[in-house]
């Protein structure tokens, strides 16, 4: 017996060694344009953000040694794909303050960063204080105007454009497929959000299987055929505070079926722009760009949205 302990031991110790020789590169490119944020903002996020997403990542000791080594790649290349800081001169002003809103959002979410790698690297933990400081910053972005005539007249000259039902002879579809789901109107609406970085508002919808999954508190994994809808207009504020639509920006649908849409975690993506409903993308690959932003959210199914009933 003691043989066999010690032969595989070193059976074992032998695959450890010979694994180290077996990692992918990870390297440290140049950086092209730093973010440029106060002090105390960017050593929050220096500290918590940079080791895997910009070309500055700090490996430790423990990092290096395979297995690890392998999956800190892994963090490395998909953190660097979903948001680079060290590429931030290549964001356009709206997309950098789009990237910001959604970190923090998913550092409020508990989504950011990934639990596994926070244990290890107890330094990327942010607190409560670190949130405020980051939200504080955010909110700095935020310029709302009241009246906007800018926002009323894009708003105006809309409205008289929206091509009628009677205009639409085929339904807009996706490149992935996914034709437009005009019915989505009738659902009932299950959340809002407050896009306050880009000055829009988001009404959620859920169909009917969505809906009953949420009174059934069955929303973790949601069931096959669970459809959400999310649209968006700008927000228009009185003097008053008072909130209402402006011009339609999009809508985006979420379609639940866990064998159809195996390769992209569970859910076909789709997006159509404008009132013209123009399909979101280049090729069918814009849904790596949907599965990236929603990657974070793993252990809540994918899904960013609370329900206000749940």
């Amino acid at each position: 017996m003691k043989k066999f302990l010690l032969i595989s031991a070193s059976v074992v110790a032998a695959v450890c060694i010979c694994l180290q020789f077996f990692r992918p590169e990870i390297g440290n490119p140049p950086v092209t344009g730093d973010l440029e944020a106060p002090p105390n903002v960017k050593a929050i996020l220096v500290r918590a953000c940079y080791d895997c997403h910009s070309n500055q990542t700090n490996l430790r000791w423990f990092d290096k040694l395979q297995p690890v080594y392998w999956q800190v790649a892994e963090h490395v290349r998909e953190g660097r794909k979903g948001l680079n800081f060290s590429n931030w001169n290549k964001l356009s002003p709206a997309d950098k303050k789009g990237k910001l809103w959604e970190a923090v959002n998913q550092i409020e979410q508990g989504a950011m960063p990934i639990k596994s790698y926070e244990i290890v690297h107890t330094e990327a933990k942010i607190s409560k204080q670190d949130l405020a400081v980051l939200k504080n910053y955010l909110t700095g972005f935020v310029h709302d105007i009241p009246n906007d005539t800018a926002k009323i007249n894009a708003r105006d000259k809309q409205l008289k454009t929206i091509p009628t039902n009677n205009q639409q002879t085929k339904l807009p579809e996706s490149l992935n497929g996914i034709s437009y789901i005009p019915d989505y109107k009738n659902w009932q609406v299950i959340s809002t959000s407050d896009r306050f970085d880009n000055g829009t508002m988001r009404v959620i919808y859920g169909n009917d299987i969505a809906v009953k999954a949420v009174k059934e508190h069955h929303i973790n994994p949601w069931p096959n055929g669970t459809i959400f809808a999310k649209a968006a207009w700008d927000k228009l504020e009185d003097a008053k505070g008072n909130v209402s639509t402006g011009a339609f920006k999009q809508v985006e649908f979420m379609i639940k079926d866990a064998e159809k849409y195996k390769s992209t975690t569970g859910w076909g993506f789709a997006r159509f722009k404008t009132p013209k409903l123009n399909p979101y993308g280049k090729d069918a690959m814009f849904t790596t760009e949907c599965i990236n932003c929603h990657k974070p959210m793993e252990k809540n199914d994918f899904v960013f949205t609370f329900p206000i009933k749940n």
